[in-house]
C-alpha cells in the first residue's frame, strides 16, 4: 500500500459501529452472478473474505454455505466482526501478506476490498492460497449515478474532495476477468442514508467538523425530495471475477 491508501483504510477502526449499522449489504443475485462466474456453488467451497471489515459480505458468504475464513487488518473493524459474527472464523492481515496456507482455498473475494491493496503483491498471494482452478472475485457497490438526484449528490461530494478524492480502483493486470453488473436498491431513512455517507474514508478523513457541514446541507435537500424521511438508495454491484 502506498501510505495515503494505507492510512485511509486504518480510518475505518475508529468508525467500525458507524461501518456496521449503516452500511448497505448485498442482493442475493449478487451472489449467485458470483456461482456463474466462478463455476461452482458457494456451499462448501472453501473462501477467505480478504478486508472483511465488520463481515457484511462475510456474513453472507456464511449464510450461502460457504467455509468462509475473514481476513481483516484493523483493530476496530476485528472487534465489531468478532461481535457481529462471532461463530466465523477471523485472522488477522492484509491482502498483500495474507495470513493463509498455500493451495487452501477456492474461493478469495474482496467485498470492497481489493483498492486497499498493492496489485504487485496481492495478485501474487492470491495466486498462492487458491488451489487450481480456484477463483479471485472483486466487487464494488456503488449508488446508481443514472439516479438524477445521486448524480447531483455525487457530484457535491466530487467537488467537496476535489483536491485528494481520486479514485484508485482498478482490475490487476494478467487475470482475465469476467464482469457483471448487479442493480438492487433499498429504502432506509434518511438519517442512515447520511450516515452511511459519514462511514466512508473521506468523510472520515475530513473530520466531524466538515462532515457535520456537509451533511447537513444535505439532510436539507434531501428532505424536500423525500419528505416522508425515507431515501431510495439504488445500487450498482460491479462483480469482475477471473479463474487462476
Amino acid at each position: 500500500m502506498t501510505s495515503t491508501p494505507h492510512i485511509r483504510a486504518r480510518s475505518f477502526d475508529a468508525a467500525a459501529a458507524l461501518y456496521s449499522a449503516n452500511r448497505p449489504g448485498y442482493p442475493e443475485e449478487l451472489f449467485d452472478a458470483l456461482e456463474v462466474l466462478a463455476g461452482r456453488t458457494l456451499r462448501g467451497a472453501r473462501v477467505a473474505d480478504v478486508g472483511a471489515g465488520t463481515g457484511i459480505a462475510t456474513g453472507s458468504l456464511h449464510a450461502r454455505g460457504a467455509d468462509v475464513l475473514a481476513v481483516e487488518p484493523g483493530d476496530g473493524m476485528a472487534a465489531e466482526f468478532r461481535r457481529a459474527h462471532p461463530r466465523i472464523p477471523l485472522v488477522r492481515g492484509d491482502g498483500d501478506r495474507l495470513p493463509l496456507v498455500t493451495a487452501g482455498f477456492d474461493l478469495l473475494t474482496y467485498a470492497q476490498a481489493w483498492h486497499w491493496t498493492d496489485p504487485v503483491r496481492s495478485l501474487p498471494e492470491a495466486r498462492r492460497v487458491l488451489r487450481p482452478g480456484g477463483a479471485l472475485a472483486l466487487w464494488w457497490n456503488d449508488m446508481d449515478s443514472t439516479v438524477p438526484w445521486i448524480a447531483e449528490q455525487d457530484q457535491r461530494i466530487r467537488d467537496l474532495f476535489a483536491a485528494g478524492g481520486a479514485t484508485f480502483r482498478t482490475l490487476p493486470a494478467g487475470p482475465a476477468f469476467t464482469t457483471r453488473e448487479v442493480r438492487w436498491s433499498r429504502r432506509i431513512p434518511l438519517d442512515a442514508h447520511l450516515a452511511n455517507h459519514a462511514s466512508h474514508s473521506a468523510f472520515l478523513m475530513l473530520g466531524p467538523a466538515g462532515t457535520r457541514e456537509f451533511l447537513d446541507a444535505e439532510r436539507a435537500r434531501l428532505t424536500a425530495l423525500f419528505p416522508d424521511g425515507k431515501v431510495e438508495e439504488r445500487y450498482v454491484v460491479t462483480l469482475s471475477v477471473a479463474v487462476l
